[in-house]
């Protein structure tokens, strides 16, 4: 199973989140942070008027997408320069998160919006550059103590999503077995996606999320 495939479930619950708060909030000129490949060009371009990407110099993507080479703690343009932003899974990469929310903060419009998707419970990925793990708590204080006025915070699965996703990648350590040889570990991991996702309508113990989805303004 290929990593779009073994993520199937968790990337279609994070975009349909994505879309449905960039429908409400997004507009104007857009900075993607840590945009890499540019993933969500295509599902934003009907909220926004401009899409700017910026990375690192050293970013281990395709550098085709990217518009500003730059980091989340230095970007290179002025103050108030954007309407919008977002930043999707990269808060945890970041060894000083505070300092990249002042940043974001400063290069937004007065009352610009920011979306960011931050993981709380999820094993660790990109090493050695992988940091912080954050709760509902920790980032309400971080978007609060650097400018920001919360308009919502949203636990993006229950208990079941969670566990059965790193299941799945539990799973694909056999990988390298006779197993993937009949695709076995492919089957049982989208049977597991799928049950998983039955579940999550029954029992939404969001203090297990994987994912939060959060949508701020500056204040």
């Amino acid at each position: 199973m290929g990593k779009e495939l073994k993520n199937l479930l968790i990337n279609l619950i994070h975009d349909q989140e994505l879309k449905s708060c960039a429908s409400r909030y997004l507009e104007g000129k857009l900075l993607d942070i840590g945009c890499g490949t540019k993933p969500y060009k295509n599902l934003l371009s009907n909220y926004i008027k401009e899409h700017i990407g910026i990375d690192h110099e050293s970013t281990s993507h395709d550098k085709s997408n990217i518009d500003l080479i730059g980091t989340a703690y230095q970007i290179p343009v002025e103050d108030y320069s954007f309407d919008s932003a977002i930043c999707t899974a990269v808060l945890e990469h970041l060894e000083e998160p505070e300092l990249a929310l002042r940043e974001c903060n400063r290069v937004l419009k007065s009352n610009g919006i920011a979306i960011y998707s931050v993981p709380f419970i999820w094993h660790l990925h990109e090493e050695p550059r992988d940091f912080y793990r954050y709760s509902k708590y920790g980032l309400k204080y971080l978007f609060e103590k650097t400018g920001f006025e919360i308009l919502e915070l949203k636990a993006l699965s229950g208990f079941w999503v969670t566990f059965g996703q790193l299941l799945v990648y539990n799973l694909y350590r056999l990988n390298r077995s006779f197993l993937r040889w009949f695709r076995l570990i492919d089957a049982i991991g989208l049977f597991i996606q799928a049950f998983s996702y039955c579940l999550n309508k029954i029992d939404k113990t969001e203090k297990w999320t994987w994912m939060y989805m959060v949508v701020v303004k500056k204040k």
